[in-house]
């Protein structure tokens, strides 16, 4: 498969903590076939909720073009995102034309992985390298609960399956750990995957958005996870493996694998962040916890050309501050329980379903 030429622009400034810009995550749908209640919850998000038309989403075209001009400012990874991804219609043809950019060197997909089974080959033929999927418990009841649909972890399982059977390795899974849901099950969610190759990372319920109902006691810490798993399996660290790794990486001293913990909340990760996220409708938003983003797609659709759209996402990067999880983080009163009046409390978020976490 030949390759295109990259668009030839100056590198983008780093933003006022010194960090680049080198991850580009694409949200190619608001819709979702799951119901998280860490997410999207039912409740809310019922038969009748209006997610957007289809005229207001980016096509292939655009974000093809948009993702070459982020590569000419540095990004080199990508990660298609959503909602679900896979139940945006014919994506395996974004993945053709996004692994054809020079400069690119990985294409990665995250999902909850319901769909993946019957796409698995599919995906990897159009050149995907990598696939993270979501799958928050292996008991049937917790996943039900937390998935918000009436069937367990088998459709995910089967997908994880496939996946790997297929060649997208190496699979992490990604499991969000909420108290009094099912902090109960991480041990047997270590054991099931230990020795697989796969990389289960077990993330800490953040306040992404507005609408999950987040309070701080339902946090369970990285440390409480490292110390659940470890108590079976022993664990040892390991050094990150590029600037700007979300998780802390962990491995077995038995040598069956490693796991890893994200905690955004505990101990943020913001400082060496280089993470660009690219909305649905075309918003250029820098932080996971943002509360907006710079509207790239009335550029595109106005008739600005690639290097005036490269010169808007270099002001917004070049004039990045984000750091939310450190400034809660340190507002934050661990021993009772309060979120202390975080910035979080004070201004509307960013939906995670319009940014893919």
């Amino acid at each position: 498969m030949s390759q295109s030429t990259p668009l030839q622009l100056p590198d983008a400034t780093t933003d006022k903590f010194g960090r680049p810009m080198r991850d580009l995550r694409i949200s190619v749908t608001d819709r979702c076939n799951f119901r998280c209640t860490y997410c999207m919850p039912a409740e809310i998000f019922g038969e009748r909720y209006e997610f957007l038309p289809k005229p207001e989403i980016l096509n292939f075209e655009e974000i093809e073009r948009l993702a070459r001009i982020f590569v000419g400012l540095g990004v080199n990874k990508l990660r298609i995102t959503g909602g679900e991804p896979l139940v945006r219609a014919q994506l395996p043809a974004l993945i053709e034309r996004l692994v054809t950019i020079v400069g690119v060197e990985d294409v990665a997909l995250t999902t909850n992985g319901f769909l993946l089974a019957k796409m698995a080959a599919d995906l990897k033929q159009a050149g995907l390298q990598r696939i993270t999927v979501s799958l928050d418990s292996l008991d049937e009841e917790v996943a039900k609960k937390m998935s918000g649909r009436p069937y367990g972890p088998e459709k995910t399982l089967e997908g994880i399956e496939e996946a790997a059977r297929v060649g997208l390795a190496p699979i992490k899974i990604d499991a969000v750990v909420q108290r009094g849901e099912n902090e109960h099950t991480i041990v047997d969610m270590a054991r099931r995957f230990r020795g697989t190759g796969h990389i289960v990372r077990f993330i800490e319920y953040m306040d992404v958005g507005n609408r999950n109902g987040w309070k701080l006691d339902q946090v369970v810490t990285a440390m409480e996870i490292i110390e659940r798993i470890g108590e079976e399996f022993p664990l040892e660290p390991v050094e990150p493996n590029y600037r700007g790794e979300v998780a802390t990486r962990y491995r077995y001293k038995d040598g069956s694998g490693e796991i890893g913990v994200i905690a955004s909340v505990s101990m943020p990760f913001c400082g060496d962040c280089t993470r660009a996220r690219l909305t649905t409708d075309g918003r250029l938003v820098t932080c996971l916890f943002a509360s907006g983003g710079k509207d790239l797609k009335s550029l595109l659709r106005g008739g600005a050309s690639d290097e005036e759209i490269a010169a808007a996402i270099s002001a917004v990067w070049s004039n990045r501050s984000d750091r939310y999880s450190e400034l809660r983080e340190s507002n934050t009163d661990w021993s009772g329980g309060d979120a202390g009046g975080s910035e979080g409390e004070k201004r509307k978020k960013i939906e995670m379903y319009q940014i893919g976490g």
